[in-house]
């Protein structure tokens, strides 16, 4: 366990100091005409992955325990506060996601994710085997996820509605829901999701860009063909850190949901790897830090946690290799910007703890049900 805390702090960390580097180099060009100062956006950048790290190590202090006694009512304020994004926030680029806070603005669905996430862990534990009835699973579980996931929904934010989605029912699934149950709320989910998608007309052109590009061949916008171009022109070992043409304004948010565009330009095909393979260690190692905890809380705190962050990066790689729609999921721990790095944070710096309070036990009391065995949690 103390093994898997280090791998995570390391991995994590690792990736935040790369990210600043990143950042400068993407944002630099944008800086120095938008702000006339090639440093405006970095510093801004520098000082939320400074306030992350530093919240990595409060969290990982807090005992995990303690989310559960809260995370009833941190829920209630979370849908307050994202009914009041949805209603009063002003509209950015024809969504309503942030609320602005002075020094930064804050996305409140980030927030929303990570609380959504430690009240269904304590739901599922509380349930126990009665989890596997339909009406126990939607009356008690995925009310809210779906009270979350539409105030996301319609702000409008299909994205990260549908990862809350995601996360949740894989939580369902690891908890003892039954198979037949998550895939007829997956099917009812991504029909409602599409239906909500299609009534904004931004995310029905790029829902539909993509279908044609599909079926009828072609690039999926000139963003997704300028981080091809990106990724194509690194070669195995890149141009080197500082070196990306990309991020001379023909890249648009190559500081932001882009940027692993320019990581692919700068580090190559072997960089992007490393960076991808980065990822993966905060997962193998937090499913090891869930499967080792010894109360199925934190069992699904850290599998939840660790589903969310790798669910963000391979979104946002797939979306920039143009596998995916055009979304505006951050690569996590490197993107700019203050809530997804301030979040990502705080749950790395939880999952930590998990793994230091329960080190010094070798075998959980349960062990959470990745194979659906004949005990679920």
């Amino acid at each position: 366990m103390k093994k898997s805390a280090f791998i995570i702090i390391l991995v994590s960390v690792s990736l935040c100091l790369a990210g600043l580097a990143f950042v400068m180099s993407a944002s630099s060009a944008y800086s120095s005409i938008k702000f006339e100062s090639l440093f405006h956006l970095f510093n801004s950048h520098i000082f939320r992955v400074a306030i992350g790290l530093i919240f990595l190590v409060g969290f990982s202090i807090i005992p995990y325990e303690t989310y559960k006694h809260i995370s009833k009512g941190l829920i209630f304020i979370i849908t307050i506060v994202l009914a009041y994004t949805l209603f009063f926030a002003p509209q950015i680029n024809g969504s309503g996601r942030w609320i602005n806070l002075g020094l930064m603005s804050f996305q409140p669905a980030d927030l929303g994710r990570l609380f959504l996430i430690m009240h269904l862990a304590v739901l599922i534990e509380r349930k126990g085997d009665s989890i596997q009835n339909l009406k126990e699973l939607f009356l008690h579980l995925f009310f809210w996820v779906v009270i979350i996931s539409v105030l996301i929904f319609f702000q409008p934010n299909i994205s990260n509605g549908l990862i809350i989605i995601f996360i949740s029912l894989s939580m369902f699934f690891v908890g003892g829901a039954k198979p037949k149950h998550i895939f007829a709320t997956s099917f009812g989910s991504l029909l409602g999701a599409f239906s909500i998608a299609m009534v904004f007309e931004h995310s029905r052109n790029r829902i539909l860009t993509f279908a044609k590009s599909i079926f009828y061949g072609g690039g999926i916008n000139d963003q997704v063909n300028q981080a091809l171009l990106a990724l194509g022109s690194g070669g195995l070992f890149g141009q080197g850190i500082g070196n990306s043409k990309q991020s001379n304004l023909f890249l648009p948010e190559a500081y932001g949901d882009f940027i692993f565009a320019i990581i692919g330009e700068e580090l190559g095909f072997f960089g992007s790897v490393t960076v991808t393979i980065g990822y993966f260690a905060i997962f193998v190692a937090g499913i090891l830090v869930a499967k080792k905890a010894r109360d199925t809380f934190g069992q699904l705190l850290a599998f939840g946690i660790s589903f969310s962050i790798i669910l963000n990066a391979f979104i946002n790689i797939a979306v920039t290799t143009g596998i995916l729609p055009t979304t505006g999921v951050p690569l996590p721990f490197i993107s700019y910007g203050g809530t997804s790095i301030i979040v990502t944070c705080v749950s790395v710096g939880i999952l930590v703890n998990i793994a230091i309070l329960n080190a010094k036990y070798i075998l959980p009391v349960q062990q959470i049900n990745y194979g659906h065995a004949e005990e679920p949690v």
